[in-house]
């Protein structure tokens, strides 16, 4: 099949220019949007009055029957909107078929088509969230009591609970949700009519396509409209941060199902074996999802990279941001599900959590913190404290264990009675850490249950949210599908 737009240069190019500069293999994830688009823009053109019914029905009666098998033979077609077009015409007919490309360019189409599959990616994606985070709110409120040690620096820190974990975690991707929400916004916006650059004296009705569409704007000014890739570089910068806030998740995993923590156990399904070593069950499954995430960070660097250096205007290196962006949304999609279906089945070993804060040194804050509650400065209570656990670690025992000896060995002439030191000593157990634990998004057992039962109510509230924007969008469409039928009957 010829391409229709060389007209100006005569011949057609070989097969290795034609190579080089075809999108035609990412074109594919917008072929559906570039079918649709088309037929809003042959609707709006009826209403306009700038063709005719019986051209706007052959258009769109070609559009709808359009089939893979016709985009095989493609012949010089550089993009999916030259392939198009051209089976249009071929089915249509020149004189009706080739009225579809009336009042636009490839600039604002592909613009058009890229926003429609992203604000449908953007849903996917926080629906994904959405229920990624009710998954790690059910393990939250199971493991409310899962006593397990907190880190700083990879070091043991404090005495906390599994469920704090979880809640972290949910925190963070509804901060993802929040972002992807906000980007919703700004991508939902109508470019078509923009034309090339500078719009058309045509009498088109941009409103027109941006009801039809289901889009919440117009991006008005027509060089914006066409050349501006903002939109595409602050999605992709958001999956690479949901992405880091997934890896962190991961690498967590990796360490925690390891035989030097034995924290939790993967799933069969989610780990792979050696191909040497029988006893292998390596964490294969959130490695690659490290990996994938340090490319996504890449992805973005390269769209940014990409769209500074071009002058105002239409440029095509555009057209390399296409992929990053398809690949950014894939790579999300897939990590979000692997995520949720690896917490669902994996295996909790609460006893050796619970044993490694029993065998650490984590209640000394607690036994500092005592102290200040008595009246003690707590610069003194820290250097109090710091003692005895120098002590306890010396004699390779825990603080509970200190004898009164060894308390007066520790503190020396310090005012403190040993013996009310060593009755605190004692009473710092971890669930007593963890019922004395007050402060608002504590690891305490109050505040789990509260933060649990507030996450609840946000969870429903953004979820009632996300299908009302679903709605609105399927609504839309639904009523164009509707205006295309009525004009093919």
């Amino acid at each position: 099949m010829p391409s229709v737009y060389r007209a100006r240069l005569g011949k057609g190019m070989d097969k290795i220019t034609l190579g080089y500069v075809s999108s035609m293999h990412s074109d594919m994830q917008i072929l559906e949007y570039d079918i649709l688009g088309s037929c809003a823009h042959t609707l709006m053109l009826l209403k306009c009055k700038i063709i005719q019914k019986s051209d706007a029905k052959k258009i769109l009666s070609a559009l709808n029957s359009i089939k893979e098998k016709d985009l095989m033979r493609g012949g010089e077609s550089e993009d999916v909107h030259e392939i198009v077009e051209s089976i249009v015409i071929r089915k249509a007919g020149l004189k009706s078929g080739g009225r579809m490309h009336t009042a636009r360019s490839r600039n604002d189409q592909v613009s058009l088509d890229m926003r429609m599959k992203m604000r449908d990616d953007i849903l996917g994606i926080c629906g994904g969230i959405l229920d990624c985070t009710n998954l790690l709110l059910k393990l939250a409120e199971k493991h409310r009591r899962t006593i397990m040690p907190l880190y700083t620096h990879m070091q043991q820190a404090q005495t906390g609970t599994l469920s704090h974990y979880f809640l972290a975690h949910i925190d963070a991707l509804l901060r993802d949700f929040e972002r992807l929400e906000s980007t919703y916004s700004r991508v939902n916006q109508n470019p078509l009519g923009a034309g090339p650059v500078g719009g058309t004296s045509l009498p088109i009705d941009r409103k027109e396509t941006l009801r039809l569409l289901g889009f919440d704007k117009l991006v008005e000014n027509s060089i914006d409209a066409t050349s501006s890739r903002d939109f595409a570089a602050e999605y992709v910068c958001n999956i690479a941060i949901l992405m880091t806030n997934i890896s962190r998740i991961a690498e967590d995993l990796v360490v925690w199902s390891s035989s030097e923590f034995s924290f939790v156990e993967l799933s069969d399904k989610f780990a792979s074996p050696s191909s040497v070593m029988p006893q292998k069950k390596n964490p294969d499954i959130m490695e690659l999802t490290r990996g994938k995430t340090a490319m996504t960070i890449g992805g973005a660097a390269g769209i940014l990279s990409a769209i500074k250096g071009l002058s105002t205007g239409y440029g095509r290196d555009l057209q390399e941001i296409k992929p990053k962006v398809w690949s950014a949304s894939d790579t999300a999609m897939g990590a979000i599900a692997i995520l949720g279906a690896s917490l669902s089945s994996i295996k909790v070993n609460d006893g050796v959590m619970r044993k490694a804060v029993e065998g650490s040194y984590m209640a000394a804050l607690d036994v500092a913190e005592q102290l200040v509650l008595d009246g003690m400065p707590f610069r003194e209570a820290h250097k109090i404290t710091a003692l005895l656990v120098q002590k306890a670690h010396a004699d390779k025992i825990s603080l509970s264990k200190l004898d009164l000896r060894a308390i007066r060995a520790a503190i020396g002439k310090n005012s403190i009675k040993s013996t009310y030191v060593q009755s605190v000593l004692k009473s710092a157990t971890a669930s007593a850490s963890l019922r004395k634990r007050k402060s608002a998004g504590s690891a305490g057992f109050a505040e789990q249950k509260r933060m649990i039962i507030s996450r609840k109510k946000l969870l429903a509230k953004l979820h009632k949210k996300h299908m009302k924007q679903e709605k609105k969008l399927a609504d839309a469409l639904n009523y164009t599908s509707a205006r295309i039928s009525k004009v093919l009957k």
